[in-house]
């Protein structure tokens, strides 16, 4: 199973840059993933409309809210099931034109609280890897 994560704008912030490269970099040895960054919403749509076949998942306010444990399990499942790609959809400031929240029918809220879109994407890598962490039975998650 890969992971991508589909960014729409640009981490900006060099200490939130840091902190989301040090997380993709511990993933990867659990699980291949890329970070894919687009321009705007439209283009985010052409990527998933080219990737059909990929299980995505919107990461919205409103979204499921489930914990570490639920997350790792429902990614140990998809990986069990043989699916190939998942694709985490992350908005900017401007949140996500309805077009994308239409097509995205999967919803995974990261906190009731409101996160700035940078710091959402710190959250979801930190949380991918304590499900992978929590998937090989590795201490990190304690």
């Amino acid at each position: 199973m890969r992971l991508q994560l589909l960014m729409i704008g640009k981490t900006r912030r060099p200490e939130m840059c840091t902190l989301v490269e040090d997380y993709v970099n511990r993933i990867r040895h659990s699980c291949p993933l890329e970070i894919v960054e687009v321009r705007d919403a439209n283009a985010a749509l052409k990527k998933l409309d080219a990737d059909r076949a990929a299980t995505a998942i919107l990461l919205d306010e409103r979204g499921k809210i489930i914990d570490s444990n639920a997350l790792a399990k429902w990614l140990g499942d998809l990986r069990d099931r043989g699916t190939r790609q998942v694709i985490f959809v992350c908005g900017n400031a401007g949140g996500f034109p309805e077009s994308l929240l239409e097509r995205v029918s999967q919803k995974l809220s990261l906190s009731p609280m409101t996160l700035s879109h940078e710091l959402a994407r710190v959250v979801l890598v930190e949380q991918l890897y304590r499900a992978f962490a929590i998937l090989s039975g590795s201490p990190y998650p304690k």
